[in-house]
């Protein structure tokens, strides 16, 4: 899922570690369930998810994945996820005010403008009191940059934002990813409610 940099899992979990505290504790956002879109095996799940949510769910659009998550890569820990989905974000709608944490990482890349957009707007109703979303993704140092391979869009942190504007969300804090390579691309939290 890390592609040439699976040397930099460990530095991504603890920085998303570390980001995610920040907004869940009393009078924040609960612990009771988050949602991990585009969750692949469950690498945020297990690393980052599940040290603090009592249920999590994932969504992935590749069945294969969930199911590898299922029965090997979550290990004891799969008892806790609530609920598989296999869809892909366009089409998905999460349950209504059911998630304390919904965390979106390296997807929204896939999706365009329109259906990221509106993605947002129905997680936005998915979330309960005090919930938040987390967007972590690579973003272009200009612009928005193509990827030829997958197809991807990476769009510059402000661009970003103004899709979230859009939203009628609020962004509560913007953060870089550190300890990453230079030569790849820059990555970005953002938590909004």
């Amino acid at each position: 899922m890390m592609g040439d940099y699976v040397e930099v899992s460990n530095v991504d979990l603890e920085a998303s570690r570390q980001f995610l505290k920040r907004f869940v504790s009393p009078g924040k956002a609960g612990t009771h369930c988050a949602l991990d879109c585009g969750s692949g095996i469950g690498r945020v799940t297990k690393g980052v998810l599940l040290p603090v949510f009592e249920k999590i769910e994932m969504v992935d659009m590749m069945e294969h994945f969930l199911l590898h998550a299922h029965e090997d890569y979550l290990g004891d820990d799969a008892d806790r996820i609530e609920t598989y989905y296999c869809y892909n974000l366009q089409e998905f709608t999460p349950p209504k005010n059911k998630y304390d944490v919904i965390w979106i990482q390296w997807v929204a890349c896939h999706l365009t403008d329109k259906d990221l957009l509106n993605f947002l707007i129905r997680c936005k109703k998915s979330l309960r009191l005090n919930g938040v979303i987390i967007l972590k993704d690579n973003m272009a140092r200009q612009g928005c940059k193509l990827d030829p391979i997958d197809s991807s869009i990476s769009r510059h942190l402000d661009i970003m934002k103004n899709i979230i504007y859009k939203t009628g969300l609020e962004i509560l804090a913007v953060e870089r990813q550190n300890g990453f390579p230079e030569v790849i691309m820059p990555v970005w939290m953002i938590a909004m409610k």
